[in-house]
């Protein structure tokens, strides 16, 4: 088991992993920052496959990714990931992202929550295997980009629906988080893809949905380059929200 606060992961950008500009997509860094959450876990002691053991498992809240640039076509990085803090009911994990030279081109923060997978409910972090989650906090580490924020979208016109299938559904049995970002930046035309780049892309997780349940998508614009989405199903209950900034 490591001892280590912080561990380091290696990747390589494939050809099929980034979009038609050669660029690392937003799907697969945030699959790349999620697997690196769960090696992280998994080698301290509470990764997936010791909770699923006892019935609990890791659930994603809130994500925030900030780049100065994505990863190009074959290109060699590295992600860094730690616990910052550890609460009752949440923990927050950071992330940077490095290239070859071991130079941050971005960073991430998020907000996971342990829960009962039978009662689907929140359990408490710090009495579960006696705490020793909270031997790895690291809150000497830098993440220089702000947490995530409120976001709130006023315009209710649903722009675009997409009906969950097999594709979506993950291990969890509800549509995957990383899902939500691709049929998220769907919305945008190819053109403002090819002219600018993401800066800024947040993610606020508030309820599950399923296999056949229709996600329907309503898109304000805040700036110029700036725009709050919601994601509902069915028609009613939100499921997420997001912030995306162009630059």
């Amino acid at each position: 088991m490591s001892t280590d606060k912080i561990g380091t992961y290696k990747f390589v950008a494939e050809p099929f992993h980034v979009d038609f500009t050669g660029q690392l997509t937003m799907g697969v860094l945030g699959n790349h920052l999620l697997n690196c959450a769960g090696f992280h876990a998994e080698e301290r002691g509470f990764g997936m496959a010791q909770l699923n053991n006892i019935h609990y498992t890791w659930v994603l809240s809130r994500l925030a990714i900030e780049l100065k640039r994505m990863p190009m076509q074959y290109e060699k990085f590295s992600i860094q990931t730690w616990v910052e803090n550890v609460y009752r009911l949440f923990t927050d994990r950071n992330f940077a992202i490095l290239d070859a030279e071991g130079t941050p081109i971005g960073y991430a923060r998020s907000i996971w929550a342990m829960i009962d997978m039978k009662t689907r409910k929140p359990a408490d972090l710090i009495s579960l295997h006696g705490g020793h989650i909270t031997d790895y906090i690291c809150n000497d580490k830098e993440c220089p980009i702000a947490k995530p924020g409120h976001i709130k979208v006023n315009d209710t016109t649903s722009i675009g629906e997409h009906r969950a299938l097999y594709s979506d559904i993950d291990i969890n049995g509800h549509v995957n988080s990383i899902k939500y970002i691709e049929h998220i930046l769907d919305l945008f035309p190819i053109d403002l893809f090819r002219n600018k780049h993401i800066h800024r892309f947040e993610m606020a997780y508030s309820a599950e949905s399923y296999y056949g349940d229709t996600l329907s998508f309503c898109r304000e614009q805040k700036n110029e380059l700036e725009y709050d989405i919601e994601v509902k199903k069915n028609g009613n209950e939100t499921v997420c929200r997001s912030k995306v900034i162009f630059q």
